[in-house]
């Protein structure tokens, strides 16, 4: 095989593609990309269902056309679907290829979402490049696996069922905390030395943050990329849900148990109320959660989208509404609305309809400006609805072949 040659040709259904060896390389097609780390005709042979060693020639079988689009992506970075073919044949072409649903542009992602949720079809995307890189030690690997996929073993099902059992008692216990009945007995305790209670609670507490560091160090020691594993956000979230357990007991050791920092301390509620972040770990073992996470990141420009036309709106309505209430009449004017930011609270909770009544408008012009506002909040929420269901459901179905994929890796090990 001549890998140093400057040129290789690709034969796609018998349709030839020139490209030079270098630019191989940097082709955002990951199939493609990947040939050049070949050193044997049997890995190239894992990749194309033919190779020609003198002409130094791939051969695929494939769509020729549907490539032909591929490649315009390739030079101008538009993607979108081939005219006269089905959306999922040529969705299954981009996922040969390299490439994903979020490659194409918003209208054609609409219309695989709809296709996917009509037809129910689920697509098997190649492997990552890592399987077929050289494996990690093996026993490393097999942790990791355990760690971050809990379906895909038994052994990685039974630490995430204990993994969410001691999410489960943080939370009852964080909650149970702020019972005037918990508070009672708190300040109790504090008149006694090392009370029983108090050691009971102090211990379980222990228990449960030593199970959280000890599951977060071992999973950033057996993660591939270290750097990446950092700036993951549901690591990072971790990371503040810890932290505050170990900032509160080296302030007890500082300061003493029963020191006026301790008694009264807002900074030390407010590190121990950060243990609700807790709570997003479920996320790591429910496919609802994960679906919700992925699709708000999907969609953060319609959410910054909403957002700007609800400001808008609060702006506009509730200038309008502190003039028709109190700023004609400022001697007999409803006090509700004596400024603007009061009035944006009156806003904010006609558009979203939740109406608590606590502040309304009296006159009869405010009443006319209320309606207004609420139909208008309900127009201006439900505009980008249509396109968060979609990415939704495109999410739940990315998620569950995940999932599937990993629960076919687990039956497989356990006929095994």
């Amino acid at each position: 095989m001549r890998f140093g040659s400057s040129l290789c040709t690709l034969n796609v259904g018998g349709r030839r593609f020139c490209f030079s060896t270098e630019l191989m390389k940097h082709l955002p097609l990951s199939r493609l990309s990947r040939l050049h780390r070949c050193v044997s005709e049997s890995e190239l042979l894992e990749l194309c269902d033919d190779y020609d060693r003198d002409r130094n020639e791939f051969f695929f079988d494939r769509h020729s056309e549907a490539f032909s689009f591929i490649m315009l992506y390739v030079q101008h970075g538009t993607l979108r679907f081939m005219p006269h073919m089905c959306e999922l044949s040529f969705y299954n072409e981009m996922l040969y290829w390299g490439l994903e649903s979020s490659d194409l542009q918003l209208c054609c992602q609409r219309r695989l979402d709809e296709r996917l949720s009509d037809c129910f079809v689920h697509f098997f995307p190649e492997e990552d490049l890592r399987d077929h890189e050289e494996p990690q030690s093996c026993w490393l690997e097999r942790i990791r696996r355990i760690f971050e996929e809990p379906t895909s073993s038994l052994a990685a099902q039974i630490l995430a069922s204990v993994s969410v059992l001691f999410v489960v008692i943080s939370m009852v216990m964080l909650c149970a905390s702020t019972l005037p009945d918990w508070k009672t007995a708190e300040t109790l305790d504090q008149h006694s030395c090392y009370s029983a209670s108090q050691r009971k609670r102090g211990g379980l507490s222990a228990v449960c943050i030593g199970w959280f560091t000890a599951e977060c160090i071992i999973r950033f020691l057996v993660s591939r990329n270290k750097c990446e594993f950092v700036r993951r956000p549901l690591n990072i979230i971790d990371l503040l849900a810890i932290t505050p357990y170990y900032i509160s007991v080296a302030v007890t050791t500082l300061t003493g148990e029963n020191s006026q920092l301790q008694r009264a301390g807002v900074t030390l509620r407010v590190l121990r109320m950060m243990r609700i972040f807790w709570v997003i770990k479920l996320a790591r073992h429910f496919l609802g959660l994960q679906t919700l996470g992925l699709t708000l990141r999907r969609c953060y420009r319609e959410m910054v989208m909403l957002l700007v036309f609800i400001c808008v709106a609060m702006a506009i309505f509730s200038a309008l509404a502190q003039l028709l209430e109190h700023g004609l009449d400022l001697e007999s004017g409803n006090e509700d609305y004596a400024s603007i930011p009061a009035a944006c609270w009156w806003v904010i909770i006609s558009m979203t309809t939740v109406g608590y009544g606590d502040m309304y408008p009296v006159t009869v012009a405010g009443r006319v400006l209320g309606a207004l506002c609420v139909v208008s909040g309900i127009v201006l929420l439900a505009l980008p609805i249509t396109f968060i269901y979609h990415s939704f459901v495109q999410c739940y179905h990315e998620l569950k072949v995940r999932s599937s994929r990993c629960s076919h890796s687990l039956s497989a090990d356990f006929i095994n």
